[in-house]
């Protein structure tokens, strides 16, 4: 990926987390999600720990990238498992995704628990 092309993503990703806004707007009765995962990839041995945090000024863009270098595009988009817990008000949810994204061989996938915090 050349110059150019990162400052493309990087405005991208700018104007996504402006469009999806704060999550104490977006999901005002909430105080904190944390997202837990293990990365695995091919050529790793031991899977990768990674916890991601979100509070009420934090945006509600809940996306996390992929760790393979070629990856184009790709990551865990965990907005629908969030929105679906807050409508149900589930405080826990566990499980396992595949990167979205195309067209590296060796993505990564991910083992995660999402925990929420209400207010």
């Amino acid at each position: 990926m050349n110059n150019r092309e990162k400052q493309a993503a990087r405005a991208e990703r700018k104007q996504q987390k402006v469009e999806a806004g704060f999550m104490a707007a977006r999901f005002p009765e909430v105080a904190s999600i944390s997202i837990s995962m293990d990365y695995s990839q091919k050529g790793i041995r031991q899977p990768l720990p990674r916890t991601v945090n979100f509070f009420p000024n934090s945006y509600a863009l809940f996306r996390v990238d992929c760790l393979s270098k070629e990856c184009v595009e790709g990551g865990f988009d965990f907005s629908r498992i969030i929105a679906s817990m807050v409508g149900n008000r589930k405080k826990t949810s566990n499980g396992e995704l595949g990167c979205e994204g195309g067209p590296a061989q060796d993505h990564s996938a991910i083992v995660y628990d999402v925990a929420i915090q209400y207010v």
